[in-house]
């Protein structure tokens, strides 16, 4: 079953609220360690809405188990990368005025950008992943880029109306896992993963890693950190009931 990457962006919204110092994302991130997270992701955005240089620099030297930092293609979050070195960076699209990350990167356009930037990470012997929609021509130019890590977009899913739609959309993620995997590719997911519709993602043969930040957080305001990741650690592990 897949491991699990706990993203805790949002514990930095918290205290972006007040600009003040608490709830610590570094202190978060070794909470969910302990609790039963596989990795700890971070998004460093261009107008640091959250995360911050500061964090980033703290979660490299406390993390334990793996550090995946969320990055754009934007050349000063390129350099802080490569001088923090987090174990893995993964490109995401990046918009100002969005609430969220809308959607995967478009690897077709902006294929000669991105296969720059990966060179320059993997001299820094950082691993790269892609996120992206689960697309074959997306998969195909990931990995013509030299990239062996993607992690598809799994919002399609959680936005689905119906159960066909959902079905539907469960049928792609599980046929372009496949897919990527048969062309050797590391296989991870995540957006709008939560409590209810979780364990779906879970059971597709050849998921690596699932990565989960908002609905945790959201669940850890009323029920505490340590056991909002427990519960959703039982599910991406296969040990849970929800579906």
């Amino acid at each position: 079953m897949p491991l699990l990457g706990v993203n805790i962006d949002h514990v930095a919204t918290l205290r972006q609220a007040r600009r003040e110092f608490e709830p610590d994302p570094v202190l978060a991130a070794w909470i969910c360690e302990q609790a039963g997270a596989d990795s700890i992701v971070a998004h460093l955005r261009e107008d640091r809405r959250h995360i911050n240089e500061s964090d980033i620099r703290r979660l490299k030297r406390s993390v334990r188990t793996r550090f995946n930092l969320e990055m754009s293609l934007n050349p000063e979050i390129l350099e802080i990368a490569c001088r923090i070195k987090p174990d893995q960076a993964t490109f995401v699209p990046e918009k100002r005025q969005e609430i969220t990350t809308e959607g995967g990167l478009d690897v077709v356009r902006h294929f000669s950008r991105i296969q720059k930037a990966v060179r320059q990470l993997h001299q820094k012997n950082i691993e790269v992943s892609l996120f992206i929609h689960a697309d074959k021509r997306m998969i195909d130019k990931t990995h013509q880029a030299g990239v062996n890590i993607i992690e598809l977009h799994t919002g399609s899913y959680d936005q689905a109306k119906s159960k066909s739609s959902r079905l539907r959309e469960l049928r792609k993620l599980t046929d372009m896992t496949h897919y990527a995997r048969q062309l050797g590719l590391t296989v991870n997911a995540g957006h709008g993963l939560k409590y209810n519709n979780t364990a779906a993602v879970a059971r597709i043969r050849g998921m690596h890693e699932l990565n989960i930040g908002h609905s945790i957080v959201s669940r850890a305001v009323l029920i505490g950190l340590d056991k909002a990741v427990r519960e959703m650690a039982r599910i991406a592990h296969g040990e849970g009931k929800s579906s």
